[in-house]
């Protein structure tokens, strides 16, 4: 029976693998297909200098072995933008003190913002958000006891966290609560906790635009009200 079993696992192992591959080859088709619609670039190559380079976001920070791969890039709607697959890794050790590696995918889209600013991170409010908050993270609370409730914001700059969350930009989250946004430097993203299929991300460059287009202009114009 031994036998067996070890030929099954190795079936079960390689089965899984070609699985795998396919699907992988399969999303590679989607995105490359969805660039040339879009007339955007596309790389299905492994980057961990893109990686590094946006180190700076929360999000992008975790674990090690960060790359990413299936890069989308070019003009979208008049903006610079950049989506890609994320891949970093942590690791743990079993009950019997076996060390084990947990790679961790998820889907990032980034714009280029034409002037620099200070950290700002919206996102759901949740678990993970008020355990934040009792280490010292606060967030910063608004008129609209709803949007409150609903997402944690934090910046060190809370009149610049209150210029980009105006009226019409918390109706807009409002109504797109699954959004996790975070500005930095000249950087605005869009994060997600897995990686979105292919059909999901043109939805979603036109949500990261129109979150870049609800920012008031004065921010960018250096009229006073504007952010440093």
């Amino acid at each position: 029976m031994e036998p067996l079993f070890i030929v099954g696992v190795i079936v079960l192992i390689v089965v899984v693998a070609v699985a795998s591959y396919l699907s992988a080859q399969k999303r590679r088709q989607a995105m490359l297909d969805l660039a040339a619609r879009l007339g955007l670039r596309f790389d299905p190559q492994k980057d961990w200098g893109l990686a590094k380079q946006y180190a700076f976001l929360d999000k992008l920070r975790a674990g090690s072995n960060r790359y990413v791969f299936n890069t989308l890039s070019g003009r979208y709607r008049d903006q610079d933008v950049i989506v890609f697959d994320y891949h970093y890794e942590t690791h743990s050790s079993d009950s019997k003190g076996h060390n084990q590696t947990h790679h961790h995918y998820f889907s990032c889209f980034t714009l280029r913002l034409p002037r620099v600013f200070p950290e700002l991170v919206i996102g759901p409010e949740g678990f993970f958000s008020k355990i934040a908050q009792a280490f010292g993270y606060d967030d910063i609370d608004f008129e609209s006891h709803e949007f409150s409730r609903k997402f944690c914001v934090r910046s060190p700059d809370k009149k610049f966290a209150y210029d980009v969350c105006n009226a019409r930009m918390m109706e807009y989250l409002l109504a797109n609560t699954d959004l996790t946004i975070e500005i930095d430097r000249d950087t605005l993203a869009l994060t997600f906790n897995s990686r979105l299929d292919p059909a999901k991300i043109e939805p979603n460059l036109n949500r990261l635009v129109q979150f870049r287009t609800l920012m008031p202009e004065y921010l960018f114009s250096g009229f006073p009200g504007g952010t440093r």
